[in-house]
């Protein structure tokens, strides 16, 4: 049986109570190839683009706290520009198109085997996101207008 690495999903199963943009769009760098004096942007391994990130708030009231800022990261060739603020609230409300989400394991909670102990970990399923594009979005209808992506 083959699965697929990346599973498409629907912005409003991610984000049913929206999302809401916290930070700019910014370049996600290569920490293998890049140096404390230049900086190396990573590029998507499928289609060779240049990869983005942008931070936003899960406006599930429900979601735990760690959970509430989430990145979500887009191959573009240039920088996506997000949707401009429509005034009625500090945050921007978003869309993403072509949201696609991989589960992978955080085990950023283990602990190497000390003298006479076992190793301990808490590992535990997270998921990363991609969108092909980012839309302003209608509050409370979860639709869209045009993308911003390339």
């Amino acid at each position: 049986m083959a699965l697929a690495r990346r599973f498409k999903v629907p912005h409003h199963d991610v984000f049913p109570f929206g999302a809401y943009l916290v930070s700019e769009v910014t370049p996600v760098y290569d920490f293998e190839k890049s140096t404390r004096e230049v900086k190396v942007q990573d590029v998507d391994k499928e289609t060779g683009l240049p990869l983005w990130q942008v931070d936003v708030l899960d406006a599930d009231p429900e979601a735990a706290r760690k959970s509430k800022t989430v990145t979500i990261k887009m191959a573009a060739k240039v920088q996506p520009v997000p949707p401009p603020n429509d005034g009625s609230s500090p945050f921007t409300a978003v869309v993403f198109e072509g949201l696609t989400a991989t589960p992978w394991v955080d085990s950023t909670r283990c602990t190497g085997p000390e003298p006479g102990k076992s190793h301990r970990c808490r590992a535990q399923s997270a998921w990363s996101f991609r969108a092909e594009g980012i839309a302003p979005s209608k509050r409370g209808t979860g639709t869209t207008s045009t993308s911003t992506a390339a």
